[in-house]
């Protein structure tokens, strides 16, 4: 039983919601409406190359919305909104040890995705979950900072 459940105390694996990943055909499409009809604060938009994505990174409260479009028919983005349209495509969360967070997971378990961490948008370092040990949502751990 997993040591939340028997009562004992630890240090929290994660320490917030950090965003929602949402898959869209078009940034150019999408953003006015999380921009400007929903008002959510526009933090800009970047190219990460190595996951083939664009995105447009939204704030808000203390969380962000991450619209992702696909910059490769070949890409993890493409292939999501190919099989199942665009919408919700991941949650993130954060955690302060990215490492000592993937082991932790390996541990009691978990099958990852990811089982170093990669480079991710806005000088994150991240690492995704496979959908099959969190109960079909693709789950992504995020460490800021770096």
């Amino acid at each position: 039983m997993p040591s939340c459940l028997r009562g004992e105390k630890s240090l929290p694996l994660l320490t917030k919601i950090n965003h929602i990943g949402i898959a869209v055909k078009s940034l150019d499409e999408a953003l006015p409406f999380y921009r400007d009809n929903l008002g959510m604060d526009f933090a800009g938009v970047e190219e990460v190359s190595e996951q083939m994505v664009r995105v447009a990174m939204l704030q808000v409260g203390e969380s962000k919305i991450e619209l992702l479009e696909p910059t490769s028919p070949d890409s993890p983005v493409a292939r999501f909104i190919e099989k199942n349209g665009p919408g919700i495509h991941h949650l993130a969360y954060e955690v302060a040890d990215i490492e000592v967070a993937i082991a932790k997971l390996i541990a009691d378990g978990a099958r990852m995705i990811d089982d170093k961490p990669r480079n991710g948008a806005h000088g994150t370092r991240i690492a995704f979950v496979h959908p099959k040990s969190s109960h079909g949502v693709l789950t992504e751990l995020c460490q800021v900072g770096h």
